[in-house]
This record gives C-alpha cells, sequence and structure tokens, in this order.
C-alpha cells in the first residue's frame, strides 16, 4: 500500500525531474535505493554528476507563513540525512565503476505544493550537500 507521505513525496519528485530536464539535465537514475540510503535522483548535465534531494511539502495559503516560519523542506535535511545521502553517492559511484575523479555534486530541491492553488514553489541548491 502507498503511503500518502510516499505519493507526495513521489508526486515531488515527477515535478523535479521535469524542472531539471527543461534545464538540460539528462535523468540516469530515480530512487537509486541501498540499506542505509536512497538517492532520489540522479542526473548529468555536461560531464557533472548530480544527485538530488528532493523534499516536498503541502501546505494551504494559510499555513504556507506558519510551516515557512517553522520549517521548509530543504531544512528538514538533518546532519545525519547528509551523511547517508554522501556515503549513498559514493556507493553509487563504486557501483557503476565511474572514474574517480568525475565530477559529482549533491543537489536539493525543494518543493512546497499550495494545497488550495494547486501551484508548485521550487527551490534549487546546486552543491547543497558536502563533506566537511
Amino acid at each position: 500500500m502507498v503511503t500518502p507521505k510516499r505519493k507526495l513525496g513521489d508526486f515531488g519528485e515527477e515535478i523535479a525531474v521535469k524542472f531539471l530536464r527543461k534545464k538540460g539535465y539528462k535523468i540516469l537514475e530515480r530512487n537509486f535505493q541501498r540499506k542505509w540510503g536512497e538517492i532520489d535522483v540522479v542526473a548529468k548535465k555536461k560531464k557533472d554528476l548530480i544527485f538530488v534531494e528532493v523534499k516536498t511539502i503541502l501546505a494551504t495559503n494559510n499555513q504556507q507563513q506558519a510551516t515557512r516560519d517553522f520549517i521548509s523542506p530543504e531544512e528538514s535535511i538533518t546532519f545525519f540525512k547528509k551523511k547517508k545521502l554522501i556515503r549513498t553517492a559514493k556507493l553509487y559511484l563504486l557501483e557503476k565503476n565511474l572514474p574517480v575523479d568525475i565530477p559529482w555534486q549533491i543537489d536539493v530541491i525543494a518543493i512546497e505544493l499550495d494545497y488550495d492553488t494547486e501551484i508548485a514553489h521550487l527551490k534549487h541548491y546546486q552543491n547543497a550537500i558536502f563533506e566537511s
């Protein structure tokens, strides 16, 4: 059974993929999943490999301001989630036998879906997650 949270996430990923394609990204894979983590979208732009974490929230007009004051989709990515994403990205590179010097990054696409107007507000943060 597909949960409402999963449905919302899948819908957000569809929006993100369409956005990325319009920006010239080639989608290589979706939902690369391993025991300890998942990467929502793997894409390529020019010679760069881009791993994309998509975060989607649903809000009504009345909830949008309160939601922004509380936590945005991109702010919901915890320190531990970032570590999982980096680890999973590195595993992807290893499993696909990609050159160790291939340029790669992890982007975040934050989507707020307005339930009342059915409008998606999207923010794309490039190279948002990296090892320190």
